[in-house]
């Protein structure tokens, strides 16, 4: 079977469906692989336009979207894509397949607050979607927006754009201030704990002397144990020994008594006389026969225990008192002498490693001094790096916001580094040292000649900043480009002619990648390859026929009411073709 002809050059959302989320019930948003705007009256639903993208690329799942009276919502999307994309390739790793060369990806949210993700055909993890989105969109609404306003966040688009120049070295950083740490944790510790350290090592060292003084050996409790029992009662056992001997071989004080061996050996003669008449017979004369040879030997071993028998007074007062002293032992180290052993041990391990604290510490605060050395080389690589590319991105900013009718405005980025009283020293001045460096990234903006250069926080209006994000965000395309970018009213706070440029300027993006944007703008809207108009029913809900494209006249009157309220004004009608006109001559 051939392989499918990709229809785009790059990954394009084609459409989603959205059931049950917000004001939404039912409704499917057709998209532009170009440039597609969603407009609509406030509150109409658009904004849930990007939430539902939001689900659908594994953001944080709210019940609280899901419309009242609903079980559910549901978004799915139809991405196509081509089979070697990066995308594709993680989807069918876990085990998705492509439709008609598209990826279908659903987002399933209980009222309860479970959430299910479906990519292929296949349920996967929600994070798997996280990990696409990264290939595949690039949202921005007004809190990033906000985000951008935080030093952290524009060291990060920094390092972005930088690409492996700050990468490479700081992979490497990473590495060693991880390391860094861990070894400040662990000095810490041992130095904090010396004391404590100390004690132990005393307490194992006076354990250990102890148990050496004694010399156990392994099991000697126990033999001592049965030793001292049989010296305990010596003489009864020797006593007993002789009355079984007496009894089993004859008693030489007594040549008249009948001992057991002698009437063995006569049930034997009796038998074998008559032996050969009866083969029964003969095999019991033969048990007999081995009886007696029993009886001769237990007889022997009794002669000999008794006679080997120590009953002397000095052995057993000797082992009562090793016995004393072993007790002595296992009432402080262990149920047994093995256990003792066992402690002894784990407790001599124990004492090289303590004993080892003043090697350690030594070798630890070397490997922490060359790991000081180390960042600092590498710190200054990083912040080279970074100075190089921020000119080059300052640079490209500030042209592209030449191009969103701030002609005049100048973006810098300061670098500097974070001082600490704490930190470590660098050209004579205590640095501090954190995961990313020992940068403070900030983009100044100054917006006209004359004016200083400011932090945006500070120096750039609503939009303004607007602006500076998209601008940024255009730098990015050409440098990490991003096959989707989502803007959910980026164009906040920018009206006239600004508009008409930030418009001119998303239709640009638009032709190397695709652009969504939620907008009130008109001038925004007019540029677009495709409009959506979202709009309620009476009963306040957006069905399927409530996400509708719109094309000649009913685009006319969308951009009429925009630009004036109401569509059936003719000023605002001549105002609106006037922009769609000038839109498709700049295109």
């Amino acid at each position: 079977m051939a392989p499918v002809k990709p229809r785009y050059r790059r990954p394009v959302l084609e459409e989603m469906r959205i059931r049950s989320l917000g004001v939404i019930d039912d409704a499917v948003v057709e998209l532009s692989p170009g440039f597609t705007a969603v407009t609509g009256e406030t509150g109409a639903g658009k904004t849930m336009v990007v939430t539902s993208l939001g689900l659908l690329l594994g953001g944080r799942a709210d019940p609280a979207l899901v419309r009242i009276g609903a079980k559910a919502a549901v978004v799915e999307g139809r991405i196509v894509l081509r089979p070697d994309a990066p995308a594709a390739v993680r989807a069918e790793e876990a085990g998705a397949e492509l439709d008609d060369g598209a990826l279908l990806i659903s987002r399933t949210v209980s009222a309860e607050g479970r959430s299910r993700a479906h990519v292929g055909g296949r349920s996967v993890p929600v994070g798997l979607l996280g990990e696409l989105a990264d290939d595949l969109v690039a949202v921005h609404g007004q809190t990033d927006q906000q985000g951008l306003l935080r030093p952290a966040r524009q060291r990060q688009a920094l390092d972005r754009y930088a690409g492996d120049a700050v990468a490479v070295p700081l992979e490497k950083y990473g590495a060693a201030y991880r390391r860094l740490r861990a070894v400040a944790v662990e000095l810490d510790e041992i130095t904090t704990r010396a004391r404590e350290r100390a004690q132990e090592a005393d307490l194992l060292r006076f354990g250990l002397d102890e148990i050496a003084a004694v010399q156990p050996l392994a099991g000697e409790d126990t033999e001592l144990a049965a030793e001292a029992e049989r010296l305990g009662h010596a003489e009864s056992l020797a006593s007993a020994a002789q009355i079984a001997h007496a009894a089993l071989a004859g008693d030489v004080e007594d040549p008249e008594g009948v001992d057991a061996n002698t009437l063995v050996a006569g049930a034997h003669r009796a038998l074998e006389a008559v032996r050969t008449h009866d083969a029964a017979l003969g095999a019991l004369a033969e048990r007999i026969g081995e009886l007696g040879i029993l009886l001769a030997d237990v007889a022997g071993e009794l002669a000999g225990y008794a006679d080997d028998l120590d009953a002397d007074p000095l052995r057993l007062a000797a082992v009562e008192e090793r016995r004393a002293a072993l007790t002595q032992l296992t009432r402080k180290y262990g149920d047994s002498i093995d256990a003792v052993l066992e402690w002894a041990e784990r407790g001599s391990a124990r004492l090289l490693e303590l004993d080892g604290d003043d090697e350690r510490i030594t070798e630890l605060t070397a490997e922490r001094d060359g790991l000081r050395a180390e960042l600092s080389l590498l710190a200054q690589a990083l912040t080279d790096a970074r100075v190089e590319a921020a000119t080059r991105f300052a640079s490209a900013v500030t042209q592209e916001l030449a191009s969103l009718a701030m002609p005049h405005a100048r973006v810098t980025i300061d670098i500097r580094q974070v001082e600490d009283p704490d930190g470590v020293e660098v050209d004579g001045r205590p640095v501090a040292y954190g995961p990313s460096g020992t940068d403070e990234v900030e983009l100044l903006l100054a917006p006209h000649p004359g004016a200083q250069p400011r932090p945006i926080a500070k120096g750039a209006s609503g939009g303004e900043l607007s602006r500076v994000m998209l601008a940024v965000e255009v730098v990015f395309a050409g440098s990490d480009p991003v096959p989707t970018y989502l803007f959910d009213e980026v164009d906040a706070g920018v009206g006239g002619k600004a508009a008409v440029e930030v418009g001119r300027r998303l239709a640009k993006l638009a032709k190397s990648a695709q652009v969504v944007v939620v907008t009130h703008l008109p001038q925004v809207a007019a540029f677009a390859d495709r409009q959506l108009l979202v709009e309620k029913t009476n009963d306040g809900s957006v069905t399927r026929s409530g996400v509708t494209v719109l094309e000649g006249e009913d685009r006319v009157r969308e951009l009429s009411r925009m630009l004036a309220g109401h569509e059936d004004s003719a000023s605002a009608r001549a105002h609106a073709e006037e922009l769609l006109a000038a839109a498709r001559a700049d295109a």
